[in-house]
This record gives structure tokens, sequence and C-alpha cells, in this order.
């Protein structure tokens, strides 16, 4: 693939720089050739095209002039060419060139070559400018002397039509006869060098270098006096030998005939690959002897002359110049009596006409055009149609005939020779013939024009065309507005075409105007953007005012394109919000045959059953995720709890791993704390990670006790001993909470933490009042200590219940007889115990300042309620079993708070936790 890209860009830019040295090298020639010509200043030459004159001195350039951009022709004749002949050779041959250019500036004839600017010499050069010129007819017959090397491509195969030879020996004819009849003038030098063809394909007269003018006056007889040919003289300073009349060896005379016999020659020499009938190799010797053989001309071989032709030919090739015919009479000899030459010449003269004439040979052109060559048709024929169109009443009557040639043309022709001439047509408004041929021809058009062409001119004719009040344009519009919408650009597309063809649509009168317009909006939706349907055209439908079985067919159509198209589609909220309400009363049109019916019900059905499949796809997507969701929360309780252990074996608490699930909310800034428990450890220091492994013995021995059986009840008398003097303060102290609640918790992430625990907290509470009742019928008024324990935290429960729990309490007999009371607890209240389910307080342990390793709530719960129990016991109570633990509860400002506040830390009250839960 690099190698082909490598290949390609080679090729490429040996190919630009080729066209550049071209160009390089052609403006070098040209500047070489005209340096300081006045010329140049005015025109441009850019190539060299052809040579003419005599001895085919003068190189004829392309070009144009720089103020108009008029294209023109620029000969050019170079002094250095003759700088080898003797001097007054030189002079004699540069009076002739000057001469025959200022004759031929002073001449006005369509047969004659119309100069543009007159004579300029300089000291190399001799310069002027005439009409484009295609080439001498010398060039075309094969000459090529002075000629570029390779000759250019137009020359190359390029053959003569019959109705151009015939064409043009005619116009040579009637250019022969304004001179002689008009300006009283004898060319002297008729031969293929000095017949040009200009850019159409005329032929006209050039080289006035040896004409002789008439020298008697208007009221006599002309006589022309006669020039000898001086063999000495260089042969391009004299007449072509090859086409010099006999008289110049036999009689010494001159007269018009004299132009007239090269004519034959002329005739011979076409019809014989540009050979002329005798060779004299610039021998006037040789042009003598062969001069005596054409006093009989029945001895002359002319059967390659068409039969119409050849007798005429003869005579105008007798050696005696009265038997020639004069330019009228050979030019109505019956060789002329063309269709092609006739319909040449109509157009010449087609001035002369009035307009009735006119429009009746135009109507009868397109019957002759397929009879005449078709690059007859492309230069000759269409360039006269374009003079006409300037009268705007001939334009439908021409019109026609030109479309008809580009139909014949190349794509490539019809860029270079016809679109120039059409584009100010596309611009005409009236007669209103003019657009509705153009409609009527639109594919052409559009298959021929460039892009940029079609966007510049096409579719303005068409904005035009949808504007017109004709029926038939505006439906021929339509039906071709499909075919270019993919060269209408987005934002013309949306606010110059459709909004056109909407106004239309909803405006018109007609019936099949307004289907016409459904259809085209149809066939362009998929140049539209899909927003651009759903917002522009699918509104554009539901105004559309008459409901007649076309109309509503024509609207399905339009929706069933934009439903089954790939690129476009129909969302389900569209098709059930807007689609589908509108489709429904249109079925149930009366003007609906079954057929038509059938169809719009079908389309109704797929609508539905895709709005069906779609929506039943994104409500299992839903309810998925509602399920993960749902089994999300159910896991968080368990999850959130207590604390996790991470792959490290380090301990990350269930508020940490709470404010991690919501790290994606941004809701973890709030809380202050880092994301991760790597990076907080990463920030402890060595005296922090040494008070936590004491802590963490110290939780250790609290969460590991030895065992303790159960003893029976002792007496009530030595629960009166003291327990402060048998607990240290030191255990109390590390057991009691450490920290305050924090002022900076985000309201969401209380929400998230309590609502999972919501359900367990109205149960706890219930549980608590209907113990309190069930106790209390049994032990009076000791029942509402258990209410206030129950309600603090369901781990004290778990901790009077498991005897585990109560190992850092000295084993003495009272205090043992108190734990085996407590102990006793479940197994003689099975009941209440079942129903004292306390909240889980865990996912509050973030709510204190950040300490080295802060207690949980559950074991603050704990301390609370071991600290309560143990003073209890100080207080007399009633001889029941179940005094110890049925005793009230003191406050919770005693001792195990009143060290956590001789810390500064503030301690959480009853009503605060309980405000927490509500």
């Amino acid at each position: 693939m690099e190698l082909m890209l490598s290949k390609l860009r080679s090729s490429v830019s040996s190919a630009a720089t080729s066209a550049v040295s071209n160009a390089v090298q052609i403006a070098s020639q040209v500047s070489n050739y005209l340096p300081g010509n006045p010329v140049t200043r005015e025109f441009e030459a850019t190539a060299h095209i052809a040579s003419a004159g005599p001895g085919l001195l003068w190189k004829v350039y392309k070009g144009y002039k720089k103020s108009t951009k008029q294209d023109a022709a620029i000969f050019v004749f170079e002094k250095r060419l003759i700088e080898k002949w003797d001097k007054q050779e030189r002079e004699i041959m540069l009076d002739k060139l000057r001469k025959g250019v200022s004759q031929l500036t002073r001449l006005r004839h369509p047969q004659v070559l119309t100069v543009q600017h007159p004579l300029e010499e300089s000291r190399e050069t001799i310069a002027f400018a005439t009409e484009p010129v295609f080439a001498s007819l010398a060039n075309v017959l094969g000459h090529t002397e002075n000629m570029p090397v390779p000759s250019p491509p137009t020359l190359k195969d390029y053959k003569l039509y019959d109705v151009e030879i015939k064409y043009g020996l005619l116009q040579v004819n009637e250019g022969l006869a304004f001179l002689h009849n008009s300006v009283k003038i004898v060319h002297c030098n008729i031969c293929p060098e000095n017949i040009v063809l200009n850019h159409q394909g005329a032929w006209k007269l050039f080289g006035f270098d040896f004409c002789v003018a008439n020298q008697t006056p208007a009221d006599q007889p002309p006589f022309w006096p006669f020039e000898e040919y001086d063999p000495k003289r260089h042969p391009n300073c004299q007449p072509h030998l090859d086409y010099l009349a006999p008289e110049y060896a036999l009689t010494h005379t001159l007269d018009t005939a004299a132009d007239l016999f090269p004519l034959g020659v002329i005739i011979h020499a076409i019809f014989n690959e540009g050979r002329p009938l005798f060779h004299n190799n610039k021998d006037f010797g040789t042009f003598k002897r062969n001069c005596c053989e054409l006093k009989n001309t029945n001895t002359l071989n002319l059967l390659s002359i068409p039969d119409g032709l050849r007798d005429q030919v003869r005579l105008l090739l007798h050696a005696t110049p009265q038997l020639r015919p004069d330019a009228l009479q050979f030019s109505k000899i019956a060789y002329f009596e063309d269709v092609g030459v006739k319909t040449l010449s109509y157009l010449d003269q087609m001035f002369q006409w009035d307009n009735m004439q006119k429009s009746q040979f135009y109507k009868s052109l397109p019957q002759i055009i397929p009879q005449i060559p078709h690059r007859v048709c492309l230069l000759r024929i269409v360039p006269c149609l374009m003079k006409e169109c300037i009268n705007t009443t001939m334009v439908p009557f021409v019109l026609p005939v030109i479309l008809f040639v580009a139909e014949r043309a190349s794509k490539e022709e019809f860029v270079e020779h016809i679109l120039p001439h059409l584009k100010p047509i596309m611009k005409l408004s009236e007669p209103v013939q003019i657009m509705l041929q153009l409609m009527q021809k639109m594919e052409l058009l559009l298959g021929k024009t460039p892009a940029e062409d079609v966007r510049s001119d096409v579719l303005p004719l068409l904005y035009r065309a949808l504007e017109c009040d004709t029926q038939q344009i505006q439906e021929l519009c339509l039906s071709v507005i499909p075919s270019c919408a993919q060269l209408v650009e987005n934002h013309a597309m949306k606010n110059a075409l459709l909004p056109k063809i909407k106004k239309l649509c909803l405006g018109t009168g007609y019936l099949s105007v307004r289907v016409n317009c459904l259809v085209c909006v149809g066939k362009i939706l998929e140049h539209l953007d899909r927003w651009l349907v759903m917002d522009d055209v699918f509104p554009f439908l539901e105004q559309i005012p008459s409901r007649e079985s076309p109309v509503v067919m024509a609207i399905v159509g339009v929706f069933k394109v934009a439903l089954n198209h790939k690129k476009l589609g129909i969302t389900k909220e569209i098709l059930a919000t807007r689609v589908l309400p509108f489709l429904f009363p249109l079925s149930i049109e009366n003007s609906l045959t079954p057929t038509q019916h059938l169809a719009i019900m079908t389309l109704i059905k797929d609508m539905a059953e895709k709005v069906e499949t779609e929506h039943r796809t994104k409500l299992e997507q839903l309810n998925s995720i509602k399920d993960e969701q749902k089994a999300l929360q159910m896991s968080m309780p368990t999850t959130i709890a207590g604390s996790t252990n991470t792959s490290n074996g380090s301990v990350v608490s269930a508020v940490d791993a709470t404010t991690d699930m919501f790290f994606g909310l941004g809701l973890n800034r709030n809380t202050g704390k880092e994301s991760t428990v790597n990076q907080k450890s990463q920030s402890l220091t060595l005296e922090d990670k040494q008070r936590m492994v004491k802590q963490q013995g110290l939780q250790d021995a609290v969460q590991k006790p030895p065992p303790l059986l159960p003893s029976p009840p002792a007496p009530s008398s030595s629960i009166k001993k003291p327990l402060e003097n048998q607990v240290p303060r030191s255990h109390i102290s590390a057991l009691s909470p450490t920290s305050q609640a924090s002022p900076n918790l985000a309201p969401s992430l209380i929400n998230s933490n309590l609502n999972t625990m919501n359900s367990q907290t109205t149960q706890t509470l219930m549980t608590s009042r209907n113990s309190q009742q069930g106790v209390s019928s049994a032990v009076g008024n000791s029942s509402s200590g258990l209410g206030i324990m129950n309600d603090i935290n369901k781990s004290s429960m778990n901790y009077i219940g498991r005897p585990s729990n109560v190992s850092m309490l000295p084993t003495s007999g009272g205090v043992s007889q108190s734990v085996s009371g407590m102990m006793s607890w479940p197994s003689q209240a099975p009941a209440q115990n079942a129903r004292m389910q306390t909240p889980n307080y865990s996912a509050f342990n973030n709510l204190l300042p950040t300490q080295s390793k802060p207690l949980s709530l559950s074991q603050m719960t704990y301390n609370t309620t071991m600290n309560t129990t143990v003073n209890s016991s100080i207080v007399p109570n009633s001889t029941n079993s179940f005094g110890s633990m049925m005793s009230p509860m003191q406050p919770l400002t005693n001792t195990l708070f009143s060290a956590a506040t001789n810390t500064g830390v503030k301690p959480l009250s009853t009503s605060d936790i309980n405000d927490l839960l509500s």
C-alpha cells in the first residue's frame, strides 16, 4: 500500500512539474518572441497553436485581451527568420508583411479575418491580434512548418467533413466576390497558407501581402496592373508558384480570374491530401512548362474530386481566364445545394430576417441537426444560435436546438462550448417557455454540468421554478429535485429547498402538485438529517389540509421511508406520541380503497411492534438495574454494620466503606476523610501506631475473656460492695468514647446510613415498650431501668447474655452473683429477650473526631451498660433475683463519661441519640 502511494505521489508530482515547466516554457517563448512589442501590453499569449501567411512565416498564438478577457489570436513574425536573407530582400519581405496587415485591418467582411489590434513592430518582431483562430488551411492539410513540436492535439487526425469543405469553399468564394466586386482588389496569392479557419471553423481570407488594387476611377472599367514574377527573389517574397495563375507565364495580364484559378488548385489539394495540381518546386521554369499543359484541361486527372464539382474545377483550371467562372457564378453551382450548406448559410444571414421567418427556421432545425456532423453543429450552429439569445422572444425557439445539440455532445464539449452560453439563459424567467424547456431537459443538464455550476446556476433555477405559478413547471421541477438533492448543501436544504417545497405543498390548489411535493419529500429524506426529519418534516405532514387518498398514501409513504431507512429511523417516543396518533385517523378515511387501508394498517402494526419491542427491552434493562440496586441495598447492612478486613490486613470501618461507595458522587469530600485505608495508614505517625497497638490489645482482652460458669443468685447484700474500688479507671477510660460528633457530616450520608436501619429502629422501640410493660407487672417500679437500657443499644443485651463480654469484672462473690443474675435473665424471661432488638450504632462511629483508633458506639454502649450495672449494685435493691438488672439506670454523666469529659470530649446524651435515630 505504501509503495502504491509513493508511486501515485511521484506520478502526481511529475505531472505537476511537467505542467508547470510547459507553462514556464510557453511564457518564456512568448517573452522571447515579443520583447518590448506593444501588443503584449494589451494581450496575453498562452500557447502556440498554428502558422500562416507566405511561407507560414507568421506564428499564431492563442491568447486573450487582458482588459476584457476576450479570446484572441496573436500573429507574430520573428525578424530573425529572415536575418540570413539579402538586405534588400529582407526589406521587401517586411514591406510586404506590413502592407498585408494594413490592408487586412481596413477590410471588414464576414469572410475576411477580423483584426482586433493593428500591427505593432519592435526591434525583433512584428505582431498584431485578430479574432480567435484554430489553424490555417495549410496546417489542416498537413503542412506544419513553423509549428510547435509536437503539433497541437486538436490538429492530430483532423479531417474535414464534406459539409465543411462545401461551406468553406463557398465562404472563400464569397470573400473573393467581396474583393472583386465591392473593393475592386485582386488578392494574387490565394493558397492554403492564406486561408485561416477561425475557432468556429469558418474559412476566412488572410495574407493580402501581394494584393493589387484597382487603378482606375469608379466610373471606368477596373484595371489591375500586372507585376511579373522575379525568379531572382526569394520565393517567400513572391506569390506561391504552385497556386499561381498561368497568366504570369503566358499572357502577363491580371484580372479577377487570377484569383479563381488558385481556388481550383485548392479544391484539388483538399481532395488529394494537400497535394496541389503541379509541384513546381519553387522554380519558375517548371511553372511555365506546367502552364502549357493547362491549355487542354481534359487531360487533367481529377477523379478524386466529387462528380458535382469536377466539371467546374476543370473550368477553374483552364489556362484562358475568360473561360473561368467568376465568384458569383461558381457559388450557384449544384454542388453547394446541400441541406447542411444551406443551414449554415441561413444562420450566417439570420440577422437579415424578421422574427417570423426566424421562428419557422428554428422550428425545422431539429430535423436537420442529425444530418450535420456533430463538430459542425457544436462549432458553427450553436454559436450562431447563441447570438440570437439576445432577443428574449426568440429564446424559446432557439433553446430546444441548443439542448438537442447538447445531448450529442460529450461532457467536456458541453462544458466548453455550450454551458457558458446556457448560464445567462438559466437566469431568464420570461417567457415562461424557457423555464419549461429547461425543466424538461434538467436530467441532461444535471448529468453534464459540474457540481459547482449546479450549485451556482442550476439550483437557483429550480428554486425559481418552485415559485412559478405554472402547474406543469412545478411538477417537472419536483420530479427533478431528487436527482440533484445530493448536490444540495445541508444549510441550503434546510433553509431554501425544503421550505419552498413545504410552502408549495400547503399553498397549492392542485392535487397533483401536492402529491408530487410529498413524493419529492419522500425521495429526498435520505439526504436529510434525522432530527430535521422529526422536527421539520413530521410537523409539516400534520399540517397538510387535504385528506384525499393520494395525499394520504403519499404521507404514509413518507413515514414508511423514514421508518425503514437505516440512516433515519423514528424513535419510539416519536412513534408513540406523534406518528401513531396521527396515522390512526388517516386509516379510517372513507376515500381509501381496501388495498390502501391494508397498507396503512400494516405500517401502523409495524410501528406498534417497534414501540413494543424497544420499550420492552428498555423496561427489562431498567428492572435489571433496579434488581441490582435492591440486592446492593440488602447487602449494605451486612457490609456496613461492622468493619471490613482488606486484603492487606488493615481494618476499614463501616463508615469508611460507605464513604468509598459514594466516591463517584463526590460525597466523600464532605467527611474530611481519605477514600482508602492505605492513604489513612500512610498519614499515621509512629506514636499513633504504637497507641493503636495498645488499644488493640485492650480490645482483645475485652473481647476474649475466660468463660464464666453460671452460679446461683447471691444475697442482695453482696452487691453492696462498691465496684469502683475493684475496676481500675484506666480500663474504664480505655473503653469510654474519646471523640465527639463531627459537625461536617453531610445529610445525604446520614440518610444513606440510617435508611437501612429504619425498620430495625422502629422494631427496637416497640420491643422496649412491650418489655417495659411486661416486666413492670412482675418487678414493679424497677422495670423502668430495663426499658432505658433496651433503648440504648442492642449490644448491651448481647453482652449480658454472653459471659465472655464481662471478663474485665473482678471475680469476687458479689460481682459474680450479679453477673450470674444477669446471665440467668435470658432463661427466666425468654419472651422479653426475644423482643429486645436494639439498633446497631456502628454507622455513627465516624461522627466523632478522627483519633488514632476511635471506639465504636457499640463499645461505648457496652461500657455505658456495664457502668450502669456496676453502679446499680451499690444501690439497695429489692430481694428479687432480678433486682440487680431491674434497678433504675444512673444518668449517662457518670464516672465512665466523666473521664471522657475530663479529656475534653463532649459526651452524647440519650436525647442526642434519640434525635439522630428520629
